[in-house]
């Protein structure tokens, strides 16, 4: 069983597509635990387990899952594209966050911004670092510096995830700089 793949089933389910294993989300975008099971078993894995869904959330490198307090509950912490309310908090970002993107999506960003295209907040990063990683997914990697400071002076709210993704509503491209390219 490649759980690497069932990981990415689940998060399609969770921030996109319930409807594929027979779910719903409530309104902050929780599934029952067993449903989501019972869903996979019947859909993609029939020797898919609690355990298995448990090892999936506890080694996650990203953190996409949570739990509810009495684990009956789950949910992915970000990335929807359908309208949930994952309850987060309007937090003060630190002075400068990050976007990684691929070189082919440049030219549109600097020209309109950064927008949430087909999910509900545009992504930040807290470090360069994890900007070149998410990057490199799109190609060639294209590192924006958000000036994220003035933003929220300027009255743009910021949200921290469960798993440390800065999310915004959008970044206008007057609060980005372009870092150079090595090579």
């Amino acid at each position: 069983m490649n759980l690497t793949a069932i990981s990415r089933y689940i998060s399609l389910i969770l921030r996109h597509k319930p409807e594929v294993i027979g779910i719903t989300l409530d309104e902050h975008g929780w599934a029952d635990v067993n449903a989501l099971i019972q869903g996979i078993q019947k859909t993609r894995e029939p020797g898919f387990s609690r355990e298995l869904l448990d090892e999936i959330v506890r080694t996650d490198s990203k953190q996409r899952y949570a739990y509810s307090e009495d684990r009956t509950l789950i949910r992915a912490s970000q990335g929807h594209s359908i309208p949930v309310d994952v309850e987060l908090k309007r937090t003060a970002p630190p002075k400068v966050l990050w976007h990684g993107t691929g070189e082919k999506y440049a030219a549109s960003i600097e020209r309109i911004g950064l927008i949430p295209k087909s999910r509900l907040y545009v992504h930040l990063s807290k470090d360069v670092e994890t900007a070149v990683t998410v990057g490199k997914r799109h190609g060639k990697p294209v590192v924006y510096q958000v000036d994220a400071e003035r933003m929220a002076r300027d009255g743009y709210d910021f949200f921290l995830s469960a798993n440390g993704v800065w999310l915004t509503k959008e970044v206008p491209a007057e609060f980005l700089q372009r870092l150079p390219q090595d090579g």
